[in-house]
């Protein structure tokens, strides 16, 4: 269904977002959290979509179970390594793994800074035992407001070594960008890459604010681009590149059909474009399965899935030293 010739990359997957239901049933068990069922074949539908949400707040409210149980900090550690493992079993030659360390810390007071210091941590055990290649974002969750994702961010910096970007996430319609730019000037400051959640639950306005203010050279999702000639014009004669996200679109009812998807659109005005999972666990889906959809229900053709490998490479966080050792991984 892909290339097999060049690298599988993922680059917008929610570290927080692919928490295994397995994991989620187990850990409350061991920490006494009761859940809405007493087997877990009937627990799954609370954590796993099946067909698609109402919207996107709907789609978000299946994550919660997933942070709910995380308890303490070594719990954290375990969702870390797991998120490695699980890249790995995919397949995945590379993956940059974004979390929100407020979202993940809140429903147990976990401390902010030691959630960052546990989700690295278990990533570098991940990183130790399998093959596949990792960084990591951080995320400043916008529907927690101003002030928590300033106390997100001060974490975040406090291990701005360890990451290579920060994104904002969350609810885009009610909490827009321009609550933020304080924060991303800080986050220009201290020299990350900016990656921003815009044009999913808003118009084309909110992709214009991320680049133009916030300074995101990558728009995580992006769908709204394609109403706007202009927009997608600029973003192409200034390399600002689209992490789409095929399956995620569809169920949080952003896309209402997905054989009309975007991404065709962003192909045919080159724009830097690549495919991702989003939200795996929850999703119930992994990266080649999003490449089959691309093939079979938008019916991009060979050259267009290559093109789409190709642009993962060439839009990530990585040096250009590193980029080139990723396209020879296949060699």
């Amino acid at each position: 269904m892909f290339n097999n010739q060049l690298p599988l990359v993922d680059l917008h997957r929610h570290l927080d977002g692919n928490i295994r239901p397995k994991t989620i049933w187990q850990l409350a068990q061991q920490n006494n959290i009761k859940l809405p069922e007493d087997n877990f074949e009937a627990f799954i539908p609370h954590v796993q979509i099946t067909d698609s949400e109402a919207d996107l707040l709907a789609f978000l409210k299946k994550l919660d179970w997933g942070v709910g149980v995380l308890k303490s900090l070594d719990d954290v550690v375990r969702i870390g390594f797991e998120n490695v493992e699980d890249a790995y079993n995919a397949n995945i030659d590379y993956a940059e793994l974004r979390f929100s360390p407020y979202y993940i810390a809140m429903t147990h007071n976990l401390p902010i800074e030691g959630v960052v210091e546990a989700i690295i941590e278990g990533v570098n055990q991940g990183r130790k035992k399998f093959t596949t290649k990792i960084n990591l974002m951080g995320i400043l969750s916008r529907t927690f407001g101003v002030e928590h994702c300033q106390s997100e961010l001060n974490a975040l910096l406090a291990y701005k070594d360890d990451l290579v970007a920060v994104d904002l996430a969350g609810d885009e319609y009610n909490f827009p960008g321009s609550l933020f730019e304080s924060h991303f000037k800080q986050v220009n400051d201290a020299g990350l890459n900016v990656s921003v959640h815009a044009g999913e639950a808003a118009g084309p306005e909110s992709v214009w604010h991320a680049i133009k203010t916030l300074g995101a050279t990558r728009i995580g999702h992006g769908v709204a681009c394609a109403k706007d000639q202009e927009l997608m014009d600029y973003m192409r004669e200034n390399k600002i590149s689209i992490e789409s996200c095929l399956t995620s679109n569809y169920q949080t009812g952003t896309i209402k059909d997905l054989a009309v998807h975007p991404v065709k659109t962003f192909l045919a005005n080159d724009l830097t474009v690549c495919l991702n999972t989003d939200d795996p666990a929850v999703e119930n889906i992994e990266l080649a399965g999003e490449f089959q959809v691309a093939r079979e229900v938008l019916g991009l053709n060979t050259d267009q899935i290559t093109q789409l490998q190709r642009n993962a490479v060439q839009m990530s966080f990585l040096s250009e030293q590193e980029k080139t050792a990723l396209l020879n991984i296949k060699q």
